[in-house]
């Protein structure tokens, strides 16, 4: 009884930490969409920006795949930060670029 009590407890610290990984990444993706989306910024200030974030909350091994774009949403140029990442399955080892997320951000002019 003990052992399954012990798999499921690891289990749902498991889960945990795949959630707080998920949400530290896309939260680091959302703002380096809006630092690219300022005024006067560039695509790649976003990325560095993400990269940072990333690899000061969870691992530089989270931060090696991410891409920025210009898009239009609704006829509205957005920024599009988007990161691919390990999904935790036993610790912070996992499936390579299981995760995928993308923070967006409406692109700033100065008329």
């Amino acid at each position: 009884m003990s052992i399954l009590l012990t798999v499921l407890a690891l289990a749902v610290i498991q889960l945990a930490l795949a959630l707080h990984v998920r949400n530290t990444v896309l939260d680091a993706a959302a703002e380096g969409a809006r630092y690219a989306a300022l005024a006067g910024s560039s695509e790649g200030a976003g990325i560095a920006r993400t990269r940072e974030l990333i690899s000061s909350a969870v691992s530089a091994d989270y931060a090696a795949d991410i891409e920025s774009g210009i898009i239009a949403i609704d006829g509205i140029a957005m920024v599009s930060v988007t990161v691919r990442a390990p999904l935790p399955v036993v610790g912070l080892l996992g499936v390579d670029r299981a995760l995928e997320v993308t923070g967006h951000a409406a692109l700033e002019t100065v008329d």
